[in-house]
């Protein structure tokens, strides 16, 4: 055991060196300063002169007119709005809009760019010969092209008179598609019963049952199918990524194509896949503002709107702004977690083996 005495003494004052202009790091933290001090003046000088000018013009400013009434309508969508309704509840009605497009778009997308990138490696001529054109003919088209494609093919529909009837209480006209619901008769603590209400033809359209607008339909297909053409070349490269004496090894123990995909390329392919594929989701995301081309209310719509009727650009755009960056952050979060918890099973399969 030692002497306490021999215990080594705190000295009461420690002489740190002193940073010198001539080290790397000070002049690296003093000009991250100068440009952050830079940002900062610029974007006061902006905030200041923007001001000026709105006093000089008249116009006001604030966020004050979120709580005046509209006034305008919106084609009824997953949120229920009237033109009594403020500015606020038209915005939340566009983002309802857009997260609903982006949400279904990002499943199809998905579903089908998983099929177009198997079906790039097909063995069969016709199968990956016919995926091969879908991705270059999408790909190499501007997206905004394909939206006015899709949705002047829903107008050459028929009138709600003459709709197309493919299959009992299924209606394809121009005014949409419509389709039978189902509807319980009868309260939460009551016994009722299950009703199909079917579509029915009534003046100049129909009445009864759901429907999907053609603005809807045209951009999630559009949508849809741009993505998936991106999609299914990043599954075509992931699947390449995967060494050819893993799929060798697996058909030699005597499993099926189907299952050599299943078990064995493609979760070591998700590694590779998982983060271009995120890009792609925020992509679909963001493309989907415009739909304003075609007509559907979304976030971009109703902003144009309200700028239009109230003069504040400024305000409308930096709340579609920052809900769009809301929107990015909710799909690349957990897309990232994901990644992550994808790329450390795979570092674990690899070391154990």
């Amino acid at each position: 055991m030692r002497h306490p005495s021999a215990e080594p003494v705190a000295p009461d004052h420690v002489v740190r060196p002193r940073r010198s202009w001539r080290d790397p790091r000070t002049r690296a933290l003093a000009s991250q300063a100068a440009v952050v001090a830079a940002v900062c003046a610029i974007v006061v000088m902006v905030a200041m002169q923007t001001a000026a000018n709105l006093r000089a013009r008249d116009i006001a400013s604030g966020f004050d007119y979120l709580g005046r009434a509209a006034g305008f309508e919106i084609a009824q969508g997953g949120l229920s709005y009237s033109s009594r309704d403020t500015y606020a509840r038209a915005l939340e009605a566009g983002l309802v809009n857009t997260l609903r497009v982006a949400a279904i778009g990002i499943a199809v997308a998905s579903a089908l760019g998983l099929l177009v990138g198997i079906a790039r490696l097909s063995p069969i001529w016709i199968v990956s010969a016919t995926s091969n054109v879908y991705v270059e003919v999408l790909r190499n088209t501007p997206l905004l092209l394909q939206l006015l494609f899709w949705y002047s093919l829903s107008q050459a529909l028929p009138r709600p008179h003459d709709a197309l009837n493919p299959l009992p209480g299924v209606f394809l006209s121009g005014r949409g598609l419509f389709l039978p619901r189902l509807v319980w008769h009868g309260g939460w603590l009551q016994f009722g019963r299950v009703a199909l209400e079917r579509p029915e033809l009534a003046g100049f359209g129909f009445r009864g049952g759901t429907s999907i607008s053609p603005e809807f339909a045209a951009l999630l297909v559009g949508l849809s199918t741009y993505t998936s053409a991106f999609i299914g070349e990043i599954v075509r490269g992931g699947i390449l990524a995967v060494d050819r004496g893993q799929t060798e090894a697996a058909a030699a123990l005597g499993l099926s194509r189907l299952r050599i995909l299943r078990l064995v390329v493609l979760p070591q392919a998700l590694p590779v896949i998982v983060p271009p594929t995120t890009s792609q989701f925020l992509n679909l995301a963001k493309n989907s503002s415009l739909a304003v081309a075609i007509g559907y209310p979304d976030v971009i719509s109703i902003t144009n709107t309200t700028l239009n009727q109230t003069g504040q650009a400024i305000e409308a755009i930096a709340i579609a702004m920052v809900l769009y960056l809301a929107i990015s952050l909710a799909i690349s979060f957990p897309m990232n977690l994901w990644g992550g918890a994808v790329a450390r099973a795979g570092g674990r399969e690899r070391g154990g083996c």
